[in-house]
């Protein structure tokens, strides 16, 4: 039950005065909660904060009024010039003076008796606004304030800029937050106050107060105190709510997984290369994971390349060694059978049994496999979501593979965990993930990074060219073809387009296939998992040389004498995903090439997309700098991930306060693991005001 005390801040928007379900409506729209599943709340509304302030406290007199400054005058109102009759597009003129000069305060479509009231003839007011010079006369037009100097004490000096939405003017934005502040209850301080006092962190109230009423620029400034309280707030909220389920997962308790290390032994005999010190580190610690009584939550973040597949596939022959099913889940039917390829022959060298689980095996083959399944003679199944969404039941699951976490929120890993009599849980990565946002996202996980490329990969020489260009690079794929070289090429789109001009799959399909003949082939999201399968394997066998298409080769598709990747529109792509698709080649032992193909002329932030992009291979630095570029939440794909998406905290103004969360959220979960404590009762209302409240039900749950 959410405390009583929280009660005015959880009622509707329309429960404040002059709001009605329009207005209301049009609030959700700019609130920064997902509120597409429910009402505007109060709480959205001290959390809609502004994007920038309006100072009004230049007051210089009308001469030293500089064009386009926002000036507050103070001038005597000397004459009303209306529009002429039946002229209604002429402005409605109000000629007013101070000691320097003159100006006129233009309105258009106006009433004039309301002018007159507002600005009597011969009264001294102040007016606030936009400066602007024709031919050399100031002229103000639609001041943003009006008043009389004897009223003008009310006129806000420093004004926060909301955000808007059409129909929803700021004036009533910014009296339903008056009233959302006024609602605001007493509540207990949560923060600590060793982290208040260093941070300079005024009260949750006072926080709010000043961003939204500010007195300074700084305090509506995302790096001042007020903003920095609230971000830190919610960065707490979140590490609490994840250290929540980490402590959650743990509780059920695993068991140790031991073994004499013979079937890794022979895994290990049957590989092609030795590991990397990298992967023998990680290797080293999911082991001793795996060896403790209490459940592995592990993520293995690793480059494109780096080798996760072969760690995964180690860690799943100690699993076997002490007697249990592994199961590995990827995003992807294309990622599962790829995954399949790698993992059978290995695991069938060592005597394990793998079998592949997606919506294609249908009939007697499904049947067949969750039988095998459930009586223990299948080691480790492969598959996509489906493995653990439908009625598959397994003998003994010890171990839990995710493949390519971002596209899986802590949601699912509760629900996951359900399987199995709690299997220890490894999640990996191809996409490296910043610091910071591995604190946000995974804070209830250990990490283990790979940061080598394995023996032999070599370096990928990236170059850009503009589409004008092309001739010269048909030139260049002809002659690699005529070397029996091979070659992806990646389009934004499967077909044309009306609203957008790019070149599609199928266009570029159309006008190579002329040139190269059957030497092409096409693979898009749209064609059928068969069809999809076999172009891929025709590109494969090299019965094709050039394959055509969209993204649906992004991840783990493995030809390892492909040498060139033409990627066209790149200016389209985000960072992340031109460093995955650049990852397709550069996997044997020839020199490769990655041709970003760009449309000119380039925005900023493309030009340094492209730029990095040519400056480095190294996955993590390339991440960091997404970030920058991006922000957190399109990076992670936050609406459709469960990923935290910030209502507050802008990571990259205020990672700073993540790392200090962190070790907050562990420090009071050991001291006071159900909450009970006066701090512990306060941070249940903070969760409840984040919407951690999943994290407040899983306390009940414990």
């Amino acid at each position: 039950m959410r405390p009583s005390l929280l009660d005015p801040l959880f009622a509707p928007v329309t429960a404040l005065e002059g709001i009605g379900p329009k207005v209301a409506d049009m609030i959700g729209r700019v609130v920064p909660a997902d509120v597409t599943d429910r009402a505007a709340r109060v709480a959205d509304l001290l959390f809609t904060l502004p994007y920038s302030v309006i100072d009004r406290r230049s007051r210089p007199e009308i001469a030293y009024a500089a064009e386009g400054q926002i000036v507050t005058l103070e001038v005597t109102v000397d004459r009303h010039q209306p529009p002429p009759r039946g002229k209604s597009n002429v402005p409605y003129r109000v000629f007013a003076f101070d000691d320097t000069g003159q100006i006129a305060l233009t309105f258009f479509h106006v009433k004039g008796d309301w002018l007159q009231k507002a600005l009597p003839i011969g009264a001294a007011v102040v007016v606030s606004g936009r400066m602007e010079w024709f031919n050399g006369r100031p002229s103000m037009v639609h001041p943003d304030h009006m008043a009389l100097a004897s009223d003008a004490a009310g006129l806000p000096l420093i004004e926060p800029v909301y955000p808007l939405t059409a129909g929803l003017s700021s004036k009533v934005l910014r009296r339903a937050i008056g009233q959302a502040l006024a609602r605001l209850p007493d509540l207990p301080e949560w923060q600590d106050e060793k982290v208040m006092r260093p941070q300079t962190f005024p009260g949750f109230a006072d926080a709010l107060t000043r961003i939204h009423n500010p007195l300074q620029t700084i305090d509506a400034a995302t790096d001042g105190a007020a903003w920095r309280r609230l971000a830190y707030d919610e960065f707490l909220a979140g590490q609490i709510a994840l250290a929540l389920v980490r402590a959650r997962v743990r509780r059920l308790s695993g068991r140790p997984l031991t073994g004499d290390g013979a079937i890794e032994a022979k895994i290990r005999a049957a590989l092609p290369y030795s590991l990397t010190g990298a992967q023998e580190t990680a290797l080293n610690e999911i082991h001793a994971d795996l060896a403790r009584p209490e459940r592995m939550l592990r993520l293995l973040q690793g480059d494109v390349g780096s080798g996760k597949t072969v760690v995964g596939l180690l860690a799943m022959a100690r699993a076997a060694e002490a007697g249990g099913q592994s199961a590995l889940m990827a995003p992807t039917e294309i990622l599962a059978r790829q995954h399949f390829s790698t993992i059978a022959p290995l695991a069938a060298e060592a005597g394990l049994e793998a079998a592949i689980l997606t919506g294609r095996e249908k009939g007697r083959e499904r049947t067949q496999i969750l039988e095998r399944l459930a009586c223990g003679e299948i080691d480790i199944v492969v598959g996509t979501h489906a493995l653990f969404q439908e009625a598959v039941t397994f003998h003994d699951l010890v171990l839990a593979i995710v493949d390519e976490q971002h596209r899986f929120g802590v949601h699912q890993r509760l629900a996951m965990t359900a399987k199995g009599n709690a299997p220890d849980m490894l999640v990996m990565t191809a996409t490296p993930i910043p610091r910071t946002l591995v604190l946000t996202a995974f804070g209830d996980m250990d990490v283990s990074r790979l940061t080598e490329k394995p023996a032999g990969r070599r370096p990928i020489h990236t170059v850009t060219l503009p589409l004008e260009r092309l001739d010269e690079l048909m030139d260049r794929i002809e002659s690699a073809i005529g070397e029996g070289q091979k070659v992806y090429w990646i389009c934004p789109l499967v077909e044309e387009s009306d609203e957008i001009k790019l070149m599609s799959a199928e266009d570029r399909f159309a006008m190579l296939k002329p040139i190269f003949g059957t030497a092409v082939g096409l693979v898009h999201g749209r064609m059928s998992g068969r069809e999809k399968d076999e172009a891929m394997a025709a590109f494969k066998a090299g019965e094709t040389r050039i394959l055509v298409g969209t993204t649906v080769i992004e991840v783990g598709v493995d030809v390892p004498d492909a040498t060139i990747i033409v990627i066209e529109h790149a200016e389209r792509f985000g960072l992340a995903q031109l460093h995955q698709l650049r990852g397709r080649v550069g996997r044997g032992d020839k020199a490769s090439t990655c041709v970003l193909l760009y449309k000119a002329p380039l925005g900023e932030t493309a030009k340094r997309r492209l730029s990095i992009m040519r400056e480095t291979e190294d996955g993590f630095r390339i991440a960091e700098e997404d970030l920058k570029l991006r922000g957190e939440g399109e990076l992670l794909g936050t609406r459709q991930s469960g990923t935290p998406g910030f209502q507050v905290a802008h990571i990259e103004a205020h990672a700073d306060l993540l790392e200090v969360a962190r070790d907050d959220a562990r420090l009071l979960l050991s001291r006071d693991p159900e909450l009970q404590s006066p701090r512990g009762e306060a941070i249940r209302l903070l969760l409840y005001l984040f919407g951690r409240d999943e994290a407040v039900r899983l306390l009940r749950a414990g």
